[in-house]
């Protein structure tokens, strides 16, 4: 299924965190922290305001977007101002 986000939406792959700590104990997903970070998969129609393009590592507001699954897999769909820095 392909999804194209419209206006100043982004739709972005969560990264995965690590579910073991250094010391060798596996944490349950339930108690993992969401993380900030993800990949940019596609962007909207409104070229004047997204600043992003797909590929590009970023960092996002905790609480931000809309959830979806996409061929089984978590998705964020999320606006531009959402968006707080790119990892280079």
């Amino acid at each position: 299924m392909a999804v194209k986000p419209l206006g100043d939406r982004v739709l972005v792959s969560r990264k995965v965190n690590e579910a073991k700590t250094a010391g060798g104990i596996i944490i349950p997903e339930t108690a993992q922290e969401k993380t900030t970070e993800g990949v940019v998969v596609a962007v909207g129609t409104d070229e004047d305001v997204i600043k992003v393009k797909a590929g590009d590592k970023i960092l996002f507001d905790k609480y931000a977007g809309t959830e979806i699954k996409i061929d089984g897999k978590d998705h964020l769909l999320m606006r531009m101002d959402d968006i707080l820095a790119v990892i280079q």
